[in-house]
């Protein structure tokens, strides 16, 4: 496994990706309404990379064929944007998406509440948000990969929810998917050690239910076995020597 360690300069890179992705990210948040499309979330997505001058990282990555993953209710991730996938009052759409500028990459999800949830869903969606930034708390030199998982497991784990195996975050960089592996659970103080210059994509895949998933017949979306909801928040981070910092914030 070889991680690449960037430098400050290539982390201010990042980080100027980062910020154009957020800014897509609040695009979208805007256009998230009962009634709309998922593929009216993909054309505002893609108008705003092109405004601030970025490329989308998604489209044509191992032929996937849009800028987003819009993945609703019972869809953990990789939803393909459609013509005819009408969101509804109460349900959740994960919105992921990323960014290339100047070279280099920003990955970041937001799962989106369409108008008013019920309760239950509502706590899917703040645990799952919160173990995220529970994870990039243990992101510091010293600490491991393992540290992060366990904060995501735990924490998720103890309010009842189920966290998704077969999916985790990744490194990033130049690429899309560099080395490490993310996993969204796993025992403290066990696997890599985090050092400064690491860049990691730490992106919690939580199910109401069970974490068992599997893939629909496009090759492409991922959907939870019990047919349970999901939650999925994603930043993209830095180990520096005082801590972390987010790069997609």
């Amino acid at each position: 496994m070889a991680i690449a360690i960037k430098t400050a300069q290539e982390i201010e890179k990042m980080r100027k990706s980062g910020r154009v992705l957020r800014q897509v990210h609040e695009a979208i948040r805007a256009a998230v309404k009962p009634g709309a499309t998922t593929m009216d979330l993909e054309k505002v997505a893609e108008a705003k990379i092109a405004e601030l001058g970025g490329r989308p990282a998604f489209k044509g990555y191992m032929d996937y064929p849009a800028c987003l993953c819009t993945s609703v209710n019972n869809e953990v991730i990789h939803g393909i944007p459609s013509h005819t996938r009408r969101l509804r009052e109460g349900d959740v759409v994960s919105v992921d998406c990323g960014v290339i500028l100047d070279g280099y990459y920003s990955d970041a999800a937001v799962t989106h509440a369409v108008g008013k949830v019920k309760p239950e869903i509502q706590k899917l969606l703040d645990v799952t948000e919160t173990s995220l930034e529970m994870a990039i708390e243990q992101v510091k030199p010293g600490n491991t990969l393992g540290d992060i998982g366990a904060a995501v497991q735990e924490y998720c784990e103890a309010a009842g929810f189920g966290v998704v195996r077969e999916f985790v975050g990744h490194g990033i960089g130049k690429k899309m998917h560099e080395d490490p592996q993310v996993p969204n659970y796993g025992k403290k103080g066990k696997g890599t050690k985090l050092r400064p210059g690491m860049v990691l994509a730490i992106e919690p895949m939580i199910n109401a239910g069970g974490p068992e998933v599997k893939v629909l017949n496009d090759g492409w979306t991922a959907v939870t076995l019990d047919g349970s909801w999901s939650a999925h928040f994603e930043h993209t981070v830095a180990v520096t020597q005082a801590g972390h910092l987010v790069l997609t914030d």
